[in-house]
């Protein structure tokens, strides 16, 4: 089942599979209030994932089945995400009098208009998304495919875990959804903001924006975080590893501020600025009205003031957990710091709810 939002759910865990590392986060909800009831991250072997692929699918298992006895939860279903490069979307419109089994029967037999691909080899899944503009009597249906191979191998990941996948989601949704707990942060919101998401993970940066809440252009390029860890390594002639825990805790040499550091901050703001005039440039937008960072690298010191000052737009960390609660098993301090890069997480846990 490749689960689009509207598929009614219980209890999951969101798992995100990232280039460097699996995060697990499972959330409970009472009233309009979340609580962050267990979550977990657990670094990936080098080469795990590469580029969002899952090329060594034992190893990712065996993660998994870590990161899930870390976090001490006992819910064994679980939604994950396809990352939005390999997914196609597209809007189409159908008879407003047809039900949810006429529809997909009726996409199976014209699905092939619309994707590049082999049926047999394609999972796909649809949502009804309202009355369409241009005919009362139609409705607007998003259709989503991807292939079967990138829902199968997070399938078998999370078997080999002893999990069982309930919803496929894509990335960019769940980073949607979460967006919906960051909205109220915001000193002015309403209806006509737009709101640019820059997700740093270790090996790509992806930019969402969202106007409106909706999301109305992705975008992924190649950098991240691994490239700070990789100077550190090389200059301070450090394992892999040791370099990602000193980048983490501190405790480099006095030049690593000067030398290391800023260069590398410099370089994101460039990234940012850069994806966002791709976006100006490809639509009819030509501001945002914020700038929300996410991912581990958002969190490094004096990014958000270097990024408002490039941009000149208010810029601000992600932290989707700022209104919940936290329960007993979760080391609060460490979800605050992780807090950013677990959007897609929590976008993916939020599916308990739907």
């Amino acid at each position: 089942m490749f689960g689009l939002p509207g598929k009614k759910s219980s209890a999951v865990l969101g798992v995100d599979i990232s280039s460097s590392s699996v995060k697990l986060l499972e959330l409970s909800k009472h009233g309009d209030r979340y609580k962050v009831e267990s979550y977990a991250v657990e670094p990936l072997p080098a080469n795990a994932v590469v580029e969002k692929n899952i090329t060594d699918v034992e190893a990712v298992g065996e993660v998994i089945k870590r990161v899930a006895s870390k976090s001490r939860t006992s819910v064994k279903q679980v939604a994950v995400a396809v990352s939005g490069s390999a997914v196609i979307t597209k809007v189409i419109q159908m008879d407003g009098g047809l039900n949810e089994f006429e529809m997909e029967d009726q996409i199976a037999l014209e699905a092939d208009q619309y994707i590049p691909y082999p049926l047999d080899e394609v999972a796909i899944d649809f949502e009804v998304q309202g009355p369409s503009e241009s005919n009362p009597d139609q409705v607007d249906v998003l259709l989503a495919a991807c292939r079967k191979e990138n829902v199968d191998i997070r399938e078998d990941a999370l078997e080999i875990a002893g999990l069982t996948t309930r919803i496929v989601d894509v990335e960019a949704y769940a980073l949607e959804r979460a967006y919906s707990l960051i909205e109220p942060q915001l000193d002015s919101q309403g209806e006509e903001l737009v709101v640019a998401i820059v997700d740093i993970g270790a090996t790509m940066t992806t930019l969402s924006v969202l106007a409106e809440g909706k999301t109305v252009y992705t975008r992924e390029q190649i950098f991240g975080g691994k490239q700070l860890t990789e100077e550190i390594q090389r200059r301070y002639g450090l394992s892999f590893e040791e370099a990602g825990l000193a980048k983490k805790q501190g405790g480099l040499p006095d030049d690593y501020n000067e030398e290391v550091l800023t260069p590398f901050r410099e370089a994101v703001v460039q990234q940012v600025a850069r994806a966002l005039q791709f976006f100006f440039g490809a639509s009819q937008y030509n501001a945002v009205d914020y700038v929300v960072l996410a991912g581990g690298t958002a969190s490094i010191q004096g990014l958000t003031e270097m990024v408002e000052e490039k941009t000149g737009t208010p810029t601000l960390v992600a932290n989707p957990f700022a209104n919940m609660a936290v329960g007993s098993r979760v080391n609060a301090s460490a979800l605050s710091n992780d807090a950013p890069s677990l959007m897609i997480a929590c976008g993916l846990a939020m599916r308990s709810f739907d």
